[in-house]
């Protein structure tokens, strides 16, 4: 048998496999975060969002999202009030409660953004010295000089919008963020002209949907990677994120710092 055709009784094996309990509805919370999740004229949009929707609806699942602060988000996870949450991060320590399938929803870069007006250029974290860096609060930053550093003041913010306005404000020295998160953020808000970011990576990472470990839903993360990996190829899913790319602006961050 052909190689395509394998692939395609395995995938049709895999959507023949409905979810655990009939009529079961998948609970999913996300915190927003554009262009990957978030809420237009009350409808659910975005990256992640609509790929998930995508995979899920064909693997049989229905669901139900609601968008929280991401504290909020893993509270809901850690006390079975949720069954997945959309856009995590995958530690070592998560792995305890959490499910990662193998295929991540989209991989981001962390950034620092800037007020043109009030430039502070670094090659090293050494050069961030005394300034104060916008975080989201109970955000998980993967460069862990970053995170740990003394010299200079971590400050969060209750969304990401809130610290770019903290930013033109002069209440923070730099925002830390998804290079393609942040512009998109700001495209939204008008403030592309005012606000950019410096080429320097902080550090890479990948988000994931994070299933609830101890739900019997083992054989659904196996599925739901699988199925991405396969949408992921399809035109459907180029289309899907060229729709969400800033218009006009190249956003591919530059090299890892040091």
């Amino acid at each position: 048998m052909p190689v395509f055709q394998r692939q395609i009784l395995v995938t049709l094996l895999l959507l023949s496999m409905s979810f655990p309990a009939h009529g079961q509805v998948l609970r999913i919370v996300s915190a927003a975060w554009p262009p990957y999740i978030h809420e237009e004229n009350g409808t659910l949009r975005g990256l992640d969002y609509e790929a998930a929707e995508t995979v899920l609806r064909r693997l049989g699942v229905k669901t139900e999202w609601q968008l929280l602060p991401w504290k909020r988000c893993l509270l809901a996870l850690e006390q079975g009030q949720a069954d997945a949450v959309l856009d995590i991060f995958h530690t070592a320590e998560r792995e305890a409660t959490i499910i990662f399938p193998r295929e991540p929803m989209s991989e981001v870069e962390w950034v620092m953004f800037f007020d043109k007006a009030r430039p502070h250029p670094f090659d090293n974290l050494a050069d961030l010295r005394g300034l104060k860096i916008g975080t989201s609060a109970g955000y998980w930053y993967p460069n862990a000089a970053f995170r740990e550093s003394t010299a200079f003041i971590r400050e969060p913010a209750a969304s990401h919008g809130a610290n770019f306005g903290k930013l033109l404000r002069e209440r923070v020295d730099l925002v830390i963020n998804d290079h393609r998160a942040g512009h998109f953020l700001l495209a939204k808000m008008g403030l592309s002209q005012r606000i950019t970011h410096y080429p320097r990576v902080i550090s890479r990472d990948r988000l994931y949907l994070g299933i609830r470990r101890g739900a019997g839903l083992e054989r659904l993360a196996e599925r739901f990677s699988h199925v991405l990996r396969h949408f992921k190829r399809e035109p459907a899913y180029a289309a899907l994120k060229a729709s969400y790319a800033v218009k006009g602006r190249h956003l591919h961050a530059g090299p890892d710092i040091r």
